[in-house]
């Protein structure tokens, strides 16, 4: 009679954090990778919508947690990875998917828009990633995925701030691919065009932009999951266009 196989151990679930996970790309991620059985940290400013993810993703199954944090502050970008480590003991994926995005002609352009952009665009997925690196690395496995915008290319007037912010993301993502590589640690930028988040509508009413000229948030998540997962390994280290519908 031939030996039995030993049962096979089951896979630890992974664990990602996502940012902005309050609405719009942030949240359409959680509730993806909540169906993927992910654990999820779910960070934002917002604690409302936060907890309304949170709800959802718990819906599906998700084991998860929310951290309210301002990641443009180093301290509170800290917190959400000690507490991601606190509460599942690794860290999988990390998902910049919070932003802010002032539309302004260059004259109208202030010292404080440049500060807070660049606070919450860049310098928060920095801190992150910073953060995550030594956990990584100690995994030998990770994997970064920015938020960026097809704007960094292709810049619509009015973004000069927002544009700029976001193609530090895009850099990052080069320098994260370059620098993991031998750590297994894998990195990919999305840069989606026009999606319809309540950011959007903050910015452009629907008469001056219809819904069927934009992106669902759903369709860039799924890229996001895609990935994470490891099925977009030849794009690693790049920027992933996804332009809106024409």
């Amino acid at each position: 009679m031939a030996a039995r196989k030993p049962a096979a151990r089951p896979r630890t679930p992974l664990a990602s954090i996502v940012t902005g996970a309050g609405s719009g790309i942030g949240r359409a991620t959680a509730l993806r990778l909540a169906e993927r059985g992910h654990r999820l940290t779910l960070a934002g400013r917002t604690e409302r919508t936060l907890h309304d993810t949170l709800d959802r993703v718990r819906e599906l199954g998700a084991d998860a947690m929310m951290v309210v944090a301002d990641v443009s502050e180093i301290e509170q970008a800290n917190r959400v990875v000690d507490e991601t480590i606190e509460r599942f003991d690794r860290l999988d994926a990390l998902v910049n998917a919070a932003g802010v995005a002032p539309l302004l002609p260059i004259e109208r352009t202030t010292k404080s828009i440049l500060d807070e952009t660049f606070a919450i665009n860049a310098f928060g997925p920095a801190f992150l990633i910073v953060r995550a690196w030594p956990i990584f690395r100690r995994q030998k496995s990770g994997c970064v995925v920015n938020v960026s915008t097809i704007g960094t290319s292709d810049p619509f007037p009015g973004f000069f701030a927002y544009a700029a912010s976001k193609s530090a993301l895009d850099s990052f993502t080069r320098s994260c691919a370059r620098e993991g590589r031998s750590m297994g640690i894998r990195a990919f930028c999305v840069n989606p065009g026009a999606v319809e988040t309540p950011l959007l509508r903050k910015i452009f009413p629907e008469h001056q932009l219809p819904r069927e000229k934009a992106l669902r948030p759903e369709a860039v998540a799924d890229v996001i999951v895609e990935c994470i997962e490891g099925s977009r390994d030849h794009e690693h280290g790049r920027t992933i266009e996804l332009p809106s519908p024409r």
